[in-house]
């Protein structure tokens, strides 16, 4: 991490007369702007003005049209301009756009305090509470994701349909794919150590022109940018090379989707908690905790982990995405796999996590339910599912669709008691409303025109 006063001389010295602030919003979309230099300075301290507008309206930036239902803003409020106040420690250096000064902010309200429905602003708060708890969260996430021999011009112009993938066939773990596109490849690996997103691997995974990436982990908030910025970095890489980089959680129904999934461990005095070699299979009491916790707390909170309708297609028996309510040691059938072979590694992996989730959202919901389960003494009275976890009904099975997960979340005390009312209830409209844009489309290609470039 850099100190304040490099990072000044860094902004001063650059030869760029700009600098690239960001936001995301609800669903998980980087939204930004450049400022002047001198202007980026004058507001380092105070914060500035950004259009409320991003939670008032959808990715497809159509407004969501709450009318006075909204306690954010709408119509009805003029889409004032929300305070955002820049975190200097996010400070990185744009390696593809000439090293320019990039920050992220976070939102605030009158008073300074956090603004409920900022994704950033609620990992914050979950990530204050592990901490009070004595608990240093550490986490990483990894995606999957479709690379197309496409322009966003070439797509448009097909009308959003067939987009030729980057690479023909089958060749997860390939290395002779990976050589194929080395340009490419080799840029997203090191351009992102420069970026300061560290990749632990990167390689190709089964389906035409598919790659995956684990991101190092860290400190969860840092975990988390680095997510958001890896999703929009790589499109950016991939356009340089006229590729386009799609996150979509299943973009074609005959081939299995893209994982986000979201890798945690607790930490307390330079120990990992969730570790104890006595154990048969060297997990804590804390860790058995947590993940009842998470299995408890899931049903309840879904949405914050699989946020569109596309997320749920994903969500089928036998293609490598979880459908059952479960846990196992190292299981990749179940909804939460452990890894315990020793202190440094000890960790649960949430399987249900696409890589289309708002990664701030989809980290906050995973710690969150794992600390409900250790504040209230949960027991882990669930056995491990050491078969086929999507034969293994008999704990449930997860919600089939968005419509049916937001309703449950919507009318869920837990889900409040997790991450309060305000958040809840804004974010659950705007999952209905993801819902009724979905029932009332028209096109056979729906998702793929909404989901496919932006999300």
């Amino acid at each position: 991490m850099k100190e304040k006063a490099e990072i000044l001389k860094y902004i001063a010295d650059h030869p760029g007369s700009k600098v690239k602030v960001a936001v995301t919003d609800i669903d998980g979309v980087l939204r930004g702007k450049f400022m002047r230099k001198e202007k980026f300075l004058s507001v380092l301290e105070s914060g500035f003005g950004f259009c409320d507008v991003i939670f008032g309206w959808d990715c497809a930036d159509v407004s969501y049209g709450l009318q006075k239902e909204s306690d954010i803003t709408g119509w009805h409020t003029g889409y004032p301009d929300a305070q955002a106040v820049v975190d200097i420690n996010t400070f990185r250096k744009v390696p593809w756009d000439g090293g320019t000064p990039f920050f992220l902010a976070d939102f605030v309200k009158d008073g300074g305090e956090a603004l409920e429905v900022c994704p950033r602003q609620l990992l914050r708060k979950v990530k204050a509470e592990a901490e009070e708890m004595g608990f240093k969260a550490m986490y990483s996430q990894e995606f999957e994701w479709f690379n197309f021999d496409e322009t966003p011009e070439s797509f448009a112009q097909k009308g959003y349909k067939n987009p030729k993938p980057m690479t023909p066939g089958m060749f997860g773990y390939s290395l002779l794919r990976a050589s194929l596109k080395s340009e490419y490849f080799d840029d997203i690996f090191e351009l992102m150590e420069e970026y300061d997103i560290p990749l632990e691997g990167l390689h190709t995974e089964t389906g035409p022109g598919v790659y995956e990436a684990a991101i190092l982990y860290d400190d969860i908030l840092e975990s988390a940018d680095r997510a958001v910025l890896f999703k929009t970095g790589v499109k950016e890489i991939a356009y340089k090379h006229e590729v386009m980089a799609s996150f979509m959680a299943k973009p074609n129904p005959d081939l299995p989707g893209c994982s986000g999934h979201v890798h945690q461990s607790l930490w307390k005095d330079g120990k990992n908690v969730f570790f104890d070699s006595s154990d048969e299979n060297g997990m804590s009491e804390t860790l058995k905790s947590f993940i009842a916790g998470q299995l408890h707390c899931l049903p309840h909170i879904m949405p914050m982990v699989a946020p569109t309708t596309n997320s749920f297609k994903r969500l089928v028996d036998g293609a490598w995405a979880p459908t059952t309510l479960t846990w196992g040691v190292d299981n990749r059938t179940t909804a939460f796999r452990v890894l315990c072979s020793g202190e440094k590694s000890a960790r649960v992996e949430a399987r249900v996590c696409g890589s289309d989730t708002n990664s701030y959202l989809a980290m906050a919901a995973c710690l969150a339910s794992g600390l409900f389960g250790i504040k209230h003494k949960m027991k882990l009275e669930q056995p491990a599912t050491s078969g086929n976890g999507y034969e293994e009904k008999s704990h449930g099975t997860l919600p089939a669709s968005l419509k049916i997960a937001t309703e449950k979340m919507r009318k869920s005390f837990v889900a409040r008691e997790l991450f309060g009312d305000a958040f809840v209830k804004h974010f659950t409209k705007t999952r209905e409303w993801e819902v009724k844009q979905f029932e009332e489309s028209k096109s056979d290609n729906w998702e793929f025109k909404r989901y496919f470039e932006i999300i």
